[in-house]
């Protein structure tokens, strides 16, 4: 049985990634580094309005509408990095006495299914943002569409779905690779 070396490390490509998985994995670094800034600027704005509002009597206007919004989008820009650089929570209770390329097997059906639900995911939002749009609905302070936030979620879904899509494929290679 031959062991893969492997690079998991946050910053960096992974050699048995190849070139799209490489790619792949600065996409969603990239995504994920934007959703980051998105819940800094959150915070920021946060800040001021509490700060405003006790010292100044002063609130940004519309923040818990801004903040829900803005909140979901920033969230589902970190999914697929996490996913490919192995982040997920995993209960590993079972498995440690496994054989390396049955772990593999079974790392290979989880991401199977995280790409299903990735792709569940994407298609029932972009589906529930082609909705509001029709309705026209509004946001109750700001009067922000609220279709556009939610179209917003669709990429780092979509996302995520090709990462469990490709790392599932990639572990099955892991798994026979192990088991020759």
């Amino acid at each position: 049985m031959r062991e893969e070396p492997l690079s998991y490390a946050p910053f960096t490509t992974s050699d048995s990634f190849g070139p799209f998985g490489n790619l792949l994995l600065k996409l969603s670094r990239a995504l994920a580094l934007g959703g980051g800034l998105i819940f800094m600027g959150l915070v920021i704005m946060s800040l001021v309005s509490v700060v405003g509002r006790k010292l100044f009597s002063f609130a940004v206007p519309g923040d818990v509408e801004v903040l829900q919004m803005c909140a979901a989008l920033a969230l589902s820009t970190f999914f697929a990095y996490c996913h490919l650089i192995h982040g997920d929570i995993k209960v590993d209770f079972f498995t440690h006495k496994m054989a390396p390329h049955k772990v593999a097997l079974l790392d290979c059906l989880g991401s199977l299914m995280v790409g299903l639900f990735g792709a569940l995911i994407a298609w029932r939002t972009a589906a529930g943002a082609l909705a509001l749009k029709e309705v026209g609905e509004t946001s109750a302070i700001l009067s922000w569409p609220v279709w556009i936030p939610q179209a917003l979620m669709v990429p780092g879904f979509v996302l995520l779905a090709v990462a469990g899509f490709y790392m599932s494929i990639h572990q099955l290679r892991l798994a026979v690779w192990r088991s020759l």
